[in-house]
């Protein structure tokens, strides 16, 4: 066994693993194939689409329309004018772009995330099925996760107004890019990110009034908070959907006369301690840890959640593996080989069908490494010091 381990950590430390061009030819690999393989099965990149010409032509943007796509939209308007570069192109080269340029996005989101790059390249080997499984669904979740890490990224390098400008843009997309505003009490100028939050939110908020109407806009962001309302009830107990920490407890007990707050409420309780540690702020290891936090809460306490979605959670899994200051010991390897069997794979047809169909799929398991992971991120942000360790021990402690 250990000669056989020898042999892969051999064969895995070549030049060519390790190269970010191999990862940045991967990453935008998959998109290509991903959707040479959905030109004729794209549903989720109609709805998208038709997003822009309902907006332009003023037709409601959240109503049925079976005889362009199944199933309804849930972005905000202001998703008409992101997408709108690719709805105009002719299919298929609408849909190749969209792929391209949301692997691209989060690529180099991670690619500027402040750690080595060594744990750079840990972290796209480790999401890149997960990249896979969200553009078959050509999802956006893609961005949302690159949204939030460079948003990180521009308040640790004093950006306020870009840092505003992506957490406006992922809120009024798709509500979840409000959670950037975890990372408002690491910015050193409080004040001019709160005026660029408002600057950008009145000009996001007016910007699709360019391609359709004031009148327009203001009744579809309405009718956008009944669909969120709705598509929330229908979620509780839908097979494909609520795949949480909030859809694994209802969907096991089989419960569901109660309110999600029962948990919800808790989970906030927990997420927003670590805030209290104002002495580990100035530690980059700490401040990394929230934005492995951010991207696991906001998967694991939405009932919209989907498996798609989970592109964001082990990308926030993997940012957990890699910014401590300690050396992660074996139970840490193993919560990371079980997110990636079962969280990952669980999907693919690489994966046993019975348990997919009979449990994972049933019972929202799919978020169980996630919620363990998130257990022991917490349970560090609260007890760990994230001091940087002297160079002689910083590769022996397990603290």
């Amino acid at each position: 066994m250990n000669q056989l381990t020898q042999r892969i950590n051999n064969f895995v430390s070549k030049p060519f693993f390790s190269d970010p061009r191999t990862l940045l030819g991967l990453w935008l690999l998959l998109p290509v194939i991903s959707a040479l393989m959905k030109i004729n099965k794209c549903n989720n990149f109609l709805i998208f689409k038709y997003v822009f010409w309902h907006t332009w032509n003023g037709t409601p943007l959240y109503e049925a329309y079976p005889e362009e796509y199944f199933d309804t939209n849930h972005y905000g308007p202001l998703f008409s004018v992101v997408i709108a570069p690719f709805a105009v192109l002719p299919h298929p080269l609408g849909l190749l772009f969209w792929h391209v340029i949301m692997a691209l996005v989060l690529y180099v989101s991670i690619r500027k995330l402040p750690v080595n790059l060594s744990k750079q390249i840990l972290i796209l080997w480790f999401c890149a099925h997960e990249l896979l499984t969200a553009l078959f669904m050509s999802q956006f979740n893609i961005v949302v996760a690159a949204i939030i890490i460079a948003s990180f990224v521009c308040i640790e390098k004093e950006r306020e107004g870009t840092a505003a400008f992506l957490i406006v843009l992922g809120t009024l997309v798709k509500l979840y890019g409000i959670v950037g505003l975890a990372f408002f009490f690491f910015s050193k100028h409080k004040v001019r990110f709160v005026l660029w939050m408002l600057v950008w939110g009145i000009l996001l908020f007016a910007l699709p009034m360019l391609i359709s109407s004031g009148d327009y806009i203001v009744q579809q962001y309405g009718e956008w908070y009944r669909s969120l309302t709705e598509k929330n009830a229908e979620n509780l107990m839908a097979g494909g959907q609520n795949i949480s920490l909030l859809g694994m407890v209802r969907k096991i007990s089989g419960c569901t006369h109660y309110s999600d707050l029962w948990l919800i409420v808790p989970g906030m309780l927990l997420f927003v301690g670590p805030y209290l540690r104002l002495q580990q702020y100035r530690y980059l290891s700490f401040r990394l840890m929230w934005v492995a936090s951010v991207l696991l809460f906001v998967v694991l306490f939405s009932t919209g959640s989907e498996s798609s979605g989970y592109i964001i959670a082990l990308t926030g899994a993997s940012i957990w593996y890699v910014a401590v200051p300690w050396k992660r010991n074996k139970w840490d390897v193993a919560l990371m080989v079980f997110a990636f069997v079962l969280t990952s794979m669980s999907p693919s047809d690489l994966f046993p069908a019975f348990l997919r169909k009979q449990y994972v799929q049933p019972y929202a398991l799919k978020a169980l490494p996630c919620i363990l992971i998130w257990g022991k991120l917490m349970w560090e942000m609260y007890t760990k010091d994230f001091a940087p360790l002297p160079p002689s021990t910083s590769t022996a402690s397990t603290r």
